[in-house]
């Protein structure tokens, strides 16, 4: 995610598992064990900083959405159905909803009894589940939707109506204000929506829409599938009216550009260059990991950009070059390969904060070292200095820091590895975690393997100090 400070300058870029159990055991039995000790799953999921977010005793598989929305009164009725596999023997089981009336909830078609404490939707089944076996839930639920709110940072996130429709960003726990699911991710899955609108409007989410978008009674229902497990901030469903323009990149891969009518004269260079960016990481990164790509222009004055799986998100603003760069790097950085638990974000945003510097050095435009070199002569009391970006702060997650160090950090290593050793590193990286799960640990490891050197004093200095380092 970027921000964008627009009237007063661009701050640090913005940005963010298959899913992470609560144990690695395959969920392939359907039935539970001969002995049972069903207890209701745990309200989080584990992350410390994040205590409410997410949920225990399950891991989710796939998400069906389907959303009716009408902007004129601002009314949304949606069903989720959730396939999932239970990690422990479940008498109860939690899903992050924030809002709305729940009409009915059932699991594995039958009535389940269910409960609302804030965010959390306490689901009852009419039998307990066993651990390891797979269940699917029906959630019907409706309302208007409340952004989420964060004073620090973000400002307004979530699902967030728009005089023609809705901007939705959702990271880091916003998914819930528009469908009810395990937020936070730990939890990975793929992804159907079919998104209804009011004719004349445009649906736009995650993957590839499949067939034709169908129209009757006045509403028309777009259809789009992600069939790359996706965190669930990653989603969107972002609608209006857009200018669409589609194809494929240079290099063959399918794209998908949409700009408010506002923002028009820019759809070809969003188009072009996200095209373009996209190929070029894919010889920097490895091989671009899902089956589409492209971006979306909204006319919802954010402050910010988000990479949404597939379809970067960009609120009110025209994104220049640089800010593609850093969207678009993120489809490796944070999409595929995915973090844990938020304290790792500098894995997200400091690599696609040094995307822009890779960017620039290869239009010729500055060299990362030349923009390195910029930051590092900033004074002792900068306060980025004061905050090391390795352990990223839950009350302030997305600090300039996370971003600027986070990029400093990777530049600092490819110095002391070496030009070859660390481009290797960075695909060896991508290809190992493909789709999976990223710790910080992990990368300082196979950075120490691939070079053979004792990293652990350069990573020490740069992401866990709070000093600048020499």
């Amino acid at each position: 995610m970027r921000f964008d400070r627009r009237g007063v300058a661009l701050l640090a870029t913005l940005s963010l598992l298959a899913c992470a159990p609560a144990d690695d055991r395959p969920a392939h039995a359907d039935n539970p064990p001969g002995v049972a000790d069903y207890r209701p799953g745990a309200a989080g999921i584990g992350d410390p900083d994040f205590p409410k977010d997410g949920n225990g005793g399950y891991d989710v598989s796939h998400y069906d959405l389907a959303v009716d929305y009408t902007p004129k009164t601002k009314q949304l009725a949606g069903q989720t159905t959730i396939e999932a596999a239970a990690t422990q023997d479940l008498s109860s089981f939690n899903l992050d909803l924030a809002g709305y009336t729940v009409r009915q909830v059932t699991v594995n078609n039958a009535e389940a009894t269910f409960k609302r404490a804030g965010d959390e939707l306490t689901v009852t089944p009419a039998k307990p589940l066993g651990d390891r076996s797979r269940f699917t839930v029906k959630v019907d639920y409706a309302g208007q939707p409340e952004a989420a709110q964060d004073n620090e940072n973000l400002g307004t996130y979530g699902f967030i109506p728009t005089p023609d429709g809705a901007f939705v960003a959702s990271e880091p726990n916003g998914s819930k204000t528009w469908f009810p699911n395990n937020d936070h991710p730990a939890d990975k899955a793929t992804f159907d929506f079919a998104i209804t609108v009011p004719a004349g409007l445009t649906a736009l989410a995650n993957g590839e829409l499949q067939g034709q978008p169908t129209t009757a009674e006045g509403k028309t229902t777009y259809r789009w599938r992600e069939l790359h497990p996706m965190a669930t901030y990653l989603a969107t469903a972002t609608l209006g009216k857009f200018d669409l323009r589609q194809g494929q990149t240079p290099g063959g891969i399918p794209e998908v550009a949409a700009v408010d009518p506002k923002f028009k004269n820019g759809l070809d260079k969003l188009y072009k260059v996200s095209g373009e960016v996209t190929d070029y990481w894919s010889t920097v990164f490895g091989p671009y990991p899902f089956s589409s790509t492209g971006g979306i222009v909204d006319d919802y004055a954010a402050g910010y950009a988000l990479e949404n799986q597939t379809k970067p998100l960009y609120g009110g603003f025209e994104p220049d070059e640089v800010i593609m760069a850093h969207e678009l790097a993120h489809q490796w950085f944070g999409d595929s390969l995915t973090i844990k638990r938020w304290k790792d974000l500098w894995l997200n945003e400091g690599f696609a904060t040094y995307a822009e510097w890779l960017w620039q050095e290869h239009k010729g435009t500055k060299t990362a070292d030349a923009i390195f070199n910029e930051f590092h002569a900033r004074p002792a009391s900068d306060p980025i200095w004061a905050y090391p970006p390795g352990r990223a702060k839950p009350t302030d997650l997305f600090n300039a820091s996370v971003y600027t160090r986070g990029g400093m950090t990777l530049h600092a290593l490819r110095k002391e590895i070496g030009d070859e050793t660390f481009f290797r590193l960075l695909k060896t990286w991508t290809a190992e975690h493909r789709y999976g799960h990223v710790t910080t640990e992990e990368f300082i490891d196979l950075a120490e393997q691939l070079s053979g050197k004792n990293l652990r004093t350069l990573f020490d200095a740069w992401l866990f100090q709070p000093h600048r380092p020499a």
